[in-house]
């Protein structure tokens, strides 16, 4: 089952405040520099979604409200959706404050069926934070989470086994996981338009022109995903990466990588009581070869430029020839650990390192 909550942090702002219920709410901070944290049903109207600049938000809809986001306020409310998903479950995957994975093969409750499960999830949820989520329920996780957003807002759509391929047939083949613009462009070219396309091309084609990629492909357009729920566990890592609508040199990937650690930083201001070590520079070139260069500094970067700053200095360990195009580039913090071992263990480095 995947779990999606509606337009999170924007219906909070609603349920909070009855003036914004009804009007195009959008919740970010307004500045060049900032982005589209969440969006009301009645701004995404508009074409307002997250991860938007603010300023092309504004753009698109003048007359939305912005407000500054309350990630306290918003933790609080995901801690209660996740104790409503623990009544069922233990196995609980979490992928941010507003969604999640549930395998329910097995329930605490002897609901008769996942779908009966996800109908009294939903139904709590609804009673008891006054909100409302959208449920995904299939026989694996990348397909619960397409179906998830099948009926959005407030719905539900169950896609049973013997059900599986014919519901993939019809669907755009950028609906899998990992198929971006890029590589949706790349399966044009051959023809392919819908995962079944795709399917009929078959494993072998597809294994001869994309490597391990064509076979990963070929699995998931029979809808194939032996991936298991992971139960929650604290994040090593806070990243934030995109597949470029273009494939391009090393040197025009500055931007990117600014606007990258803008989001990863912003992310990265929610976890108040962690810490990140090392800073990630991740990319993958247009023959999907992937890369990573890392950094654990002395002095841990305090904004977002600096982030950006050391980020954007690991290209410079990058080996390959001159003329490797790039399709996707990401930035990340690594190696979180609780903020008191960080002081405890800096402490300790410190007085290792002074002078006698």
């Amino acid at each position: 089952m995947h779990i999606d909550m509606d337009a999170f942090y924007a219906s909070v702002e609603q349920r909070d405040d009855p003036a914004l219920r009804g009007r195009p709410v959008v919740v970010a901070w307004r500045g060049a520099r900032s982005v589209v944290c969440a969006a009301s049903y009645e701004a995404r109207k508009f074409g307002v979604h997250s991860a938007m600049p603010a300023v092309r938000a504004e753009r698109l809809c003048p007359q939305a409200i912005f407000v500054p986001p309350d990630f306290s306020r918003y933790k609080a409310v995901s801690r209660q959706i996740r104790a409503i998903f623990a009544r069922h479950t233990d196995l609980i995957e979490p992928l941010s404050l507003d969604e999640a994975y549930l395998d329910v093969t097995v329930t605490k409750t002897g609901l008769p069926s996942a779908t009966a499960t996800a109908e009294a999830i939903r139904a709590a949820i609804r009673e008891e934070t006054q909100l409302t989520a959208s449920a995904g329920v299939a026989p694996n996780k990348f397909l619960a989470k397409i179906a998830s957003d099948w009926r959005k807002p407030d719905g539900l759509f169950v896609v049973r086994p013997a059900q599986v391929e014919a519901f993939l047939t019809p669907l755009p083949v950028g609906r899998l996981p990992g198929v971006g613009k890029v590589m949706e462009a790349r399966l044009a070219e051959l023809g392919i338009a819908t995962v079944g396309d795709l399917r009929a091309l078959g494993m072998i084609e597809l294994e001869r022109r994309f490597g391990r990629w064509g076979h990963r492909l070929h699995e998931l357009s029979r809808g194939f995903d032996e991936h298991p729920v992971q139960p929650d566990r604290p994040s090593l890592q806070i990243s934030s990466e995109d597949t470029l609508e273009q494939d391009v040199p090393l040197e025009q990937l500055q931007p990117h990588v600014v606007r990258l650690a803008g989001k990863t930083w912003a992310a990265y201001q929610r976890e108040s009581d962690r810490v990140a070590r090392t800073i990630v520079l991740k990319l993958k070139t247009s023959d999907f070869r992937t890369l990573t260069r890392s950094l654990t500094p002395r002095v841990l970067p305090a904004s977002a430029s600096e982030l950006a700053e050391l980020a954007w200095g690991l290209h410079l360990r990058v080996d390959l020839p001159a003329g490797t195009r790039y399709r996707l580039v990401g930035v990340g913090l690594a190696g979180l650990v609780d903020r008191d071992n960080h002081v405890a263990q800096s402490e300790l480095f410190d007085m290792a390192v002074a002078p006698s």
